[in-house]
């Protein structure tokens, strides 16, 4: 273990995040499996089963798979894995927020709840301890700052305004949003000021930009995938329809964070 202190900028020891970063893989696995195997019991609405159940296979072929990546890349001692790390742990934050606020009070929401608290810990925890310093003068020059942080600015400030756009309408209406769409908007409002942020101090040069900007265009990316993902499991999985349009636009959407994204792994690599 001490190698790899040496080997990664981190200032300590990372034996804490990986245990807690195998609990969340564990509690990830779990929900799943239940959510996939007790579908009308956990799901109770036909609303939920549409958003959820697709969703828990997401879960199991994306989520759980990036987060064990980064987290053997970063034992290796390869610095992607360490800052996409940070990544794999935002995506199931932003995925488990929303069951948290869609789900009804039973024992699976206790454990989306803890999923959401133990991931966003880790999180902080573990961008804390990085000695960003170190990164920024290992990637200073090779990562395409300008547009890896517009890109990232740019897209987080459209998905917020859209947000904020949704809430402002439902409440000048004097209408109540469905459960399940409140949800996915509560977890877009609560990550996207993240890819602003980060975005603007990466395209300012700034330390933190350096530390948070991989992971974010990671989290962007897997988020793109795994939408197209959820669309195309939902008509297997549902009775909801096969939403071509939507496939076609999200991808395309998508290429305009896998290129920053694709420059910003290239830049570490070389690096």
């Amino acid at each position: 273990m001490n190698a790899k202190r040496n080997i990664l900028p981190f200032k300590g020891f990372l034996k804490l995040f990986y245990m807690l970063s195998f609990l969340i893989a564990i509690l990830i696995t779990v929900s799943s499996i239940v959510g996939l195997q007790c579908r009308t019991a956990i799901y109770p609405t036909e609303d939920l089963i549409r958003l959820f159940l697709p969703n828990d296979v997401v879960n199991l072929l994306i989520g759980l798979p990036i987060l064990i990546g980064s987290m053997v890349l970063a034992w290796r001692g390869k610095l992607i894995g360490l800052l996409s790390w940070a990544g794999a742990l935002l995506f199931v934050f932003y995925n488990y927020t929303a069951y948290v606020f869609a789900m009804p009070l039973n024992w699976v929401f206790l454990l989306h709840l803890l999923l959401t608290t133990i991931s966003l810990y880790t999180l902080i925890g573990l961008i804390a301890s990085i000695d960003a310093e170190a990164v920024q003068q290992r990637l200073s020059g090779a990562v395409f700052e300008k547009l890896s942080g517009g890109v990232l600015a740019g897209l987080g400030a459209l998905f917020l305004l859209r947000v904020i756009g949704v809430f402002v309408t439902a409440f000048a209406g004097g209408t109540a949003l469905p459960r399940t769409e409140l949800a996915v908007n509560i977890s877009d409002f609560l990550t996207t000021p993240a890819w602003v942020i980060g975005g603007i101090l990466l395209w300012r040069r700034k330390v933190f930009g350096y530390v948070t900007g991989l992971g974010l265009l990671f989290q962007g990316s897997m988020l793109f995938i795994a939408l197209i993902t959820f669309l195309l499991l939902q008509p297997i999985l549902t009775n909801a329809p096969l939403a071509v349009t939507d496939i076609v636009v999200i991808f395309v959407m998508g290429l305009i964070c896998f290129i920053p994204f694709a420059l910003f792994v290239r830049g570490v690599c070389r690096t």
